[in-house]
């Protein structure tokens, strides 16, 4: 499976040699088992340099991974959810492959600027009014 390519929505196919994965041991479930197998996975791209990836995918790719990405233009998951190294790596790589989607969507229409009607002004502030009457009827009574 590290070999095989990664299949993101929108065309993108990354490269099996450009994914390394390294099995660590990880923490939580997994009984006694736990101490003895690696069944961890870190997950790295070197995303920056991919070229499998266009210009914009790459740098929306580094923005939206945050902690996960270095310094170096690197993209690392850990994934250790589940107790088999087989579900962990295939983890690993829906997140990835989830992360580049993400990036690759395309970018939301922009905002039009509106402005509210003259009678839904008038209707905010209307109503207003009134709820700081009410307020105001709240208050202590004067006994002249």
């Amino acid at each position: 499976m590290a070999g095989e390519p990664l299949r993101v929505a929108g065309g993108i196919v990354v490269a099996g040699w450009e994914l390394i994965e390294q099995f660590v041991q990880a923490s939580g479930p997994g009984g006694q088992n736990v101490n003895k197998v690696a069944s961890a996975v870190q997950l790295r791209m070197d995303v920056a340099r991919s070229p499998s990836l266009p210009s914009r995918v790459k740098a929306n790719t580094l923005r939206l991974a945050g902690r996960r990405a270095t310094k170096d233009g690197a993209v690392v998951i850990e994934a250790n959810r589940f107790r088999t190294q087989e579900r962990n790596r295939q983890d690993a790589r829906d997140r990835l492959a989830a992360l580049i989607a993400e990036a690759a969507a395309p970018p939301p229409k922009p905002r039009r600027a509106t402005r509210p009607s003259r009678g839904a002004v008038e209707r905010r502030l209307k109503t207003k009014k009134a709820r700081g009457d009410v307020k105001k009827k709240r208050g202590r009574v004067d006994r002249e």
